[in-house]
């Protein structure tokens, strides 16, 4: 029997709820209905009675029945409206009045200025009742100290750890974000404690010295400031390269008054700072896939003359035998791209050839003859 029954009222009320929109829905509601047609309800009497039985015995409705004046059974009258008239009567229906209820208790201890996050993330906030009081004293705590310059481990919060902090920074984002000043908020970055003014571990740039002249020795660990200070020959002229594959970092041959820096894991932003990498020729070396070029993309964002090494046709068209694929390709647009690796680039997402050649899989006479290119 395709006609509604009272597991699909359900169904579709659940499905508000489940989507965090019965909350907000206007009432009253009017429910989708099918019911019996003329032939039906002819052939199909016995049923159709049961039906209408069904329906009756869902309080929370309100049914607006219409006469039918069926040419076999006489004057009828047929259920041909359902409305839900409040949103307790569309609660009940569904077995929600508690999550309402605790959702309340929440909205009553919140502040205002996360109301509007209670109201678009109603069940986010159900998910977070038991930690709610303890998120709003993070919050709290926050507010008093704006961008306090210490570790969160050094927070000093009663039934707060920074256990508990690492766990809820999602959700702690979005709140402090609405309810902190502009300037308690560092724009520039959606990392966590520096977003907030918070100290982080700092950032260990890797990096060897491609021709062994200096008394730092050839591979070499430093924090992000003494990178941004750097002061060697090669922050002075000739080349700093960047791989993302420590296998190529290691192995990279002798280049002349140049670095290569193994960018594994912390993206570019400890880049931003290093004023002394625009005086030299910077080559990023990655992955001939959809990825390769979207990083290639975020590092011309901090680095905007930063060229790329070995992501080319030839380079892809003379290593067909070391072919891999790519299982999820990215297919946004990448602004930053050459017309050249545009080109590589769109053909690798819009020919859906899901095509990769991993940056260790290069032979390393390939790059010999590259870098000698460049000497």
């Amino acid at each position: 029997m395709s006609w509604t029954k009272p597991a699909d009222l359900r169904a579709q009320v659940q499905k508000l709820w489940d989507k965090g929109l019965l909350l907000q829905t206007p009432f009253p509601l009017r429910l989708r209905l099918v019911g019996p047609t003329s032939t039906e309800l002819a052939e199909r009497f016995a049923e159709a009675t049961d039906w209408v039985a069904q329906l009756h015995r869902l309080p929370q409705l309100r049914i607006v029945r219409r006469s039918v004046n069926h040419r076999v059974l006489g004057q009828q009258t047929l259920p041909a409206e359902l409305w839900l008239d409040t949103l307790d009567a569309a609660l009940a229906l569904v077995g929600k009045q508690p999550d309402a209820q605790r959702l309340r208790a929440l909205a009553a201890s919140t502040p205002a200025v996360l109301q509007p996050w209670l109201h678009k993330r109603p069940l986010a906030a159900l998910g977070y009742a038991a930690a709610w009081p303890r998120l709003l004293a993070v919050l709290a705590w926050l507010q008093a100290h704006p961008r306090p310059g210490i570790y969160l481990r050094q927070v000093d919060i009663p039934g707060v750890d920074s256990k508990f902090i690492e766990a809820h920074r999602g959700v702690l984002a979005e709140l402090f974000d609405l309810a902190l000043p502009a300037e308690a908020i560092d724009a520039s970055t959606t990392t966590f404690a520096r977003r907030y003014g918070f100290t982080d571990k700092p950032l260990r740039i890797r990096f060897r010295l491609l021709d062994g002249q200096s008394a730092f020795g050839s591979d070499v660990g430093i924090t992000q400031a003494a990178f941004e200070q750097l002061d060697l020959p090669i922050t002075r002229f000739a080349c700093v390269f960047i791989t993302e594959n420590e296998t190529n970092f290691l192995a990279f041959p002798p280049v002349p008054s140049s670095i290569v820096v193994f960018g594994a894991g912390y993206g570019f932003e400890m880049l931003a700072g290093a004023a002394w990498l625009q005086q030299c020729s910077v080559f990023y070396w990655g992955d001939i896939d959809t990825h390769g070029f979207a990083i290639l993309d975020q590092l011309r964002a901090r680095v905007p003359h930063a060229q790329s090494l070995l992501m080319d046709y030839a380079t892809l068209t003379a290593h067909a035998d070391h072919w891999g694929t790519e299982p999820t390709p990215t297919l946004r647009d990448l602004p930053r791209l050459t017309a050249a690796e545009g080109a590589v680039y769109d053909a690798l997402r819009t020919q859906h050839l899901s095509l990769r050649l991993e940056q260790e899989r290069v032979g390393f006479e390939w790059l010999q003859r590259a870098l000698a290119v460049l000497a």
